[in-house]
């Protein structure tokens, strides 16, 4: 698959105000800063698109974007460490779980997990949702090109192992991860 465009929807707060716009729509779900904005700009090559930042918790919006007209993402506001109130984080925390069950056009989850570090016990638990749940999801292992070309492929392993979901290697500074995961997007949409 070739990406041939990209744009930016719309932010919303919850599932009632996200449009139905009648596409396969894969959810972006990971601990904040983990990399999901960083994967969108990267992935269809337009610096800026998703707005990133160095402050975890910047994301507090559904974002939604229109990829060649073809799919959608939506970047979820990230689990676990945010600067923001426990009030807000439970509050984010049900929208989160009512846009996953409840928003029909989601043909899979991608759940953004950091390379460079052992799974966290929220990663964990994400997974174990997932699988409970049976929402199909694949793993993105993120900010690859900051771990050893030969850790790479054992991290990915490990990951699999503890997640039991498939895992695919990403860095937003080397696009040669990037045709493998759209081979899995198009799998997905074309299936």
């Amino acid at each position: 698959m070739k990406i041939k465009n990209a744009k930016f929807l719309t932010s919303a707060p919850t599932i009632k105000e996200c449009p139905d716009l009648n596409l396969p729509e894969f959810a972006l779900i990971g601990r904040s800063n983990v990399g999901k904005s960083s994967f969108i700009n990267s992935l269809v090559n337009i610096k800026g698109l998703a707005k990133t930042s160095n402050t975890p918790g910047k994301t507090k919006l559904i974002n939604l974007f229109n990829v060649n007209d073809s799919f959608v993402f939506a970047d979820l506001p990230g689990y676990g460490f945010a600067k923001v109130s426990g009030k807000t984080q439970n509050l984010w925390q049900k929208n989160l779980e009512n846009y996953l069950l409840n928003r029909t056009c989601i043909v899979s989850l991608i759940h953004f997990v950091d390379s460079r570090h052992e799974l966290q016990n929220n990663d964990v638990q994400m997974a174990e949702w997932i699988n409970f749940n049976k929402l199909p999801c694949f793993v993105i292992a993120s900010k690859v090109d900051q771990i050893s070309k030969s850790q790479i492929n054992n991290v990915c392993k490990n990951f699999e192992k503890q997640l039991n979901l498939e895992v695919l290697p990403f860095s937003k500074s080397n696009s040669f991860y990037n045709m493998k995961i759209l081979d899995k997007i198009e799998e997905i949409i074309t299936a």
